[in-house]
């Protein structure tokens, strides 16, 4: 099987469609069994300013004017590849539950190179710009970094089809593993996190 995005998908469940976006062969690094992190309240909170847990890092907050449109939390995988003798960040794979703000609705997601994020029911998607995120360290050790990302591609009219930012927060789990690697190898590191997805304010 080789590595795909998985942009359409039918009745294929969540769970389903991340075991398929991981490439055969794939080594895994770690254990599932992640501390356990922080809920997120932000599910039912609307403004971007509004504290909320996780703690939000202040260079993570938007700017002003969006707010807060849904909240995810998010268990999958980050999937590296051995380039150079040194592992390098493929894509990740990942499943999404959560709710939206106004009015507060149950949601599912996945999430997937790009990074994009996809409902899985009702299809509209979000693709960010990864390469202008800007970071902050997780509190967790040993995880992958706390990101706030500009949303860059936009489609569809649901869940996803007017985000304007994403981030990444509480993350857990997910580094590159340590020293040198053999070229070619695949890695699939677990992690967790939650997503906050905002909106322009109407």
């Amino acid at each position: 099987m080789t590595r795909h995005s998985v942009k359409t998908f039918g009745a294929v469940g969540a769970l389903a469609l991340v075991a398929v976006a991981i490439p055969a062969g794939v080594s895994f690094a770690g254990t599932d069994r992640l501390p356990a992190a922080p809920v997120a309240a932000a599910a039912t909170q609307t403004d971007s300013s509004t504290s909320s847990e996780p703690r939000v890092p202040a260079e993570l907050a938007p700017p002003a004017g969006h707010v807060v449109h849904a909240v995810l939390k998010a268990r999958g995988v980050q999937i590296y590849g051995c380039t150079a003798a040194a592992w390098t960040l493929i894509e990740p794979a990942a499943s999404l539950t959560g709710v939206t703000t106004r009015p507060t609705k149950k949601v599912t997601a996945l999430h997937f190179r790009g990074p994009s994020w996809q409902s899985d029911q009702d299809g509209s998607l979000v693709e960010g710009d990864g390469a202008s995120a800007i970071r902050a360290s997780s509190a967790h050790p040993d995880s992958i970094p706390q990101l706030r990302i500009t949303a860059k591609l936009n489609r569809g009219g649901g869940l996803f089809g007017k985000v304007t930012y994403i981030q990444r927060l509480d993350t857990v789990g997910g580094i590159a593993p340590s020293g040198s690697c053999t070229a070619g190898a695949t890695t699939a590191v677990p992690y967790r996190a939650v997503y906050r997805f905002f909106v322009a304010k109407s």
